[in-house]
């Protein structure tokens, strides 16, 4: 939070509050739970910084909480829940979504929730916690489909194991109804529009727009974005759930996590795709930590006097170290001075990212409002006649959004685009018969306007370049806007 307002509006959380202007079952890219939270921030603590930052803040400070119970119902005692709130808190991974209005922030609550009931369910051999853990899943589907994998793999992660008993009970199939009944509504939107998401996960692949790394590389990327520090408790941790006695009851959870690192490898996911499943291998790492402590050895209370502090000094120091390159501590420029002496840098995850100066989710919150400043001033050089009927069309839902959040306060139109959701929203009432382009070279811009001229310039250090092009004022549209926007679809 005190960070909040030292670059920008990050460019998802734009779309974000343009999408909770049109409440739906369903989007395009994302299903309908985030856009209602968006809808509820904006009616209750505003849309500035530090309002929006605060929803994804107070979920980082939930996750830490539910680590820690998740811990608790392992076995573990106070030093181990200490331990995994510190683990917890700890991962490079999570300042930066922490500090996004974004659902990724929510993420780790369906997820660790679900698993927390199940391992609630072991404890107590109570199958009617399947009415849980399905409400559980129901709301994580509302706020990412990914769920879906982490769930099989929990289910998975039983039937490999002695708690596969817990699998065969009628509470099983009433939890999925559940599930599925909270699901439904996003599911029908999903049948009538012909199903938008995997047509859209067709295209990234298709297009190639993510980087696929090989394994050892991938691997690393999760050791790097979850900070190397944590690196000997995670992996602890899936190793206490395989080799320790008294995991064993618990051995399900290794295998969920690597049934879900394992899909997320072998399908090229980003790296972070696989954050929300950490949880439970950072619990059980603290708690392998603490009965290795307890263990009775000669001077163990000597050792244990040094160990227990030094385990929350090694993870200080690690944040000590990665906090600049995850949460804007810096001014832009210290910032890239520190990234260029530091050997903790991420790769890029998509192949618009390679070869720029800063990490994408700080570059994604710098260009939005002196890029609307610039369409402005084109918009209003024109005459109130030829302002009725100006459209300003964007290349991409970042700067579709951004002329929707900054463009009231200098008078402008919404926008118009073709990229995920902004399509379905559609052309109004333009034809196209005067256009303002935000993000598309001139180039193509000539192929379909009688007239293009270059009306402003950006120049925005760091920026991404294709978030810099010149904002062109076009004429005469060589189509009806309203009967070719089909063509205008953009989704990937």
């Amino acid at each position: 939070m005190a960070t909040a307002t030292r670059y920008g509006y990050f460019r998802d959380a734009l779309y974000y509050l343009a999408c909770s202007e049109h409440l739906s079952f369903g989007y395009v890219d994302l299903p309908p739970l985030f856009p209602f939270i968006a809808w509820i921030a904006r009616h209750t603590l505003g849309t500035s910084l530090p309002a929006l930052i605060f929803w994804p803040a107070l979920a980082g400070a939930a996750r830490i909480v539910l680590a820690a119970a998740f811990a608790c119902e392992l076995g573990a005692k106070r030093y181990g829940i200490a331990l995994t709130a510190a683990l917890a808190a700890t991962p490079a991974v999570w300042w930066v979504i922490d500090h996004q209005f974004a659902m990724n922030a929510f993420e780790p609550l369906f997820w660790t929730g679900c698993a927390y009931a199940i391992l609630r369910m072991i404890n107590t051999q109570n199958p009617k916690l399947w009415l849980a853990f399905g409400a559980i899943a129901g709301l994580g589907l509302e706020n990412k489909y990914s769920i879906a994998i982490f769930a099989f793999a929990l289910l998975f992660g039983l039937l490999l194991t002695q708690q596969r008993k817990l699998l065969f009970t009628p509470w099983l199939f009433a939890g999925g109804a559940v599930a599925l009944l909270i699901f439904l509504p996003n599911l029908i939107w999903n049948i009538q529009h012909h199903w938008p998401f995997l047509e859209l996960m067709h295209n990234i692949r298709g297009t190639g727009k993510d980087i696929a790394y090989p394994p050892a590389a991938y691997l690393a990327q999760q050791i790097l974005m979850m900070n190397p520090f944590t690196f000997p408790f995670w992996l602890g941790g899936l190793l206490f759930y395989f080799f320790s006695r008294a995991a064993k009851p618990y051995r399900n959870f290794g295998w969920a996590f690597i049934i879900t690192f394992a899909f997320f490898l072998i399908s090229h996911g980003k790296d972070y795709y696989a954050a929300p499943a950490y949880p439970i291998v950072l619990a059980a790492g603290a708690v392998a930590v603490e009965h290795f402590l307890s263990r009775p050895i000669e001077q163990q209370t000597k050792w244990r006097a040094i160990l227990k502090p030094v385990c929350f000094a090694w993870l200080i120091a690690g944040v000590a170290i990665v906090l600049p390159l995850v949460l804007p501590v810096l001014s832009l420029d210290a910032f890239v001075r520190y990234q260029s002496h530091s050997p903790l840098q991420p790769k890029p995850t998509e192949r618009s990212f390679v070869g720029t100066v800063l990490p994408q989710y700080y570059a994604d919150e710098l260009p939005w409002q002196e890029q609307v400043a610039a369409v402005a001033r084109v918009y209003h050089s024109l005459s109130p006649e030829e302002q009725t009927k100006t459209a300003i069309f964007c290349d991409n839902y970042g700067q579709a959004g951004a002329i929707d959040f900054f463009g009231p306060r200098y008078g402008l139109p919404k926008a118009l685009s073709g990229h995920q959701n902004y399509f379905l929203w559609g052309p109004r009432n333009y034809t196209g018969a005067i256009v303002i382009l935000v993000g598309q070279s001139e180039s193509e811009a000539r192929k379909e306007f009688a007239s293009v001229e270059v009306a402003a310039t950006l120049n925005i250090p760091y920026a991404y370049s294709y978030e810099t092009r010149p904002i062109l004022l076009c004429r005469g549209l060589q189509w009806n806007l309203q009967a070719v926007w089909p063509r205008v679809k953009y989704w990937r």
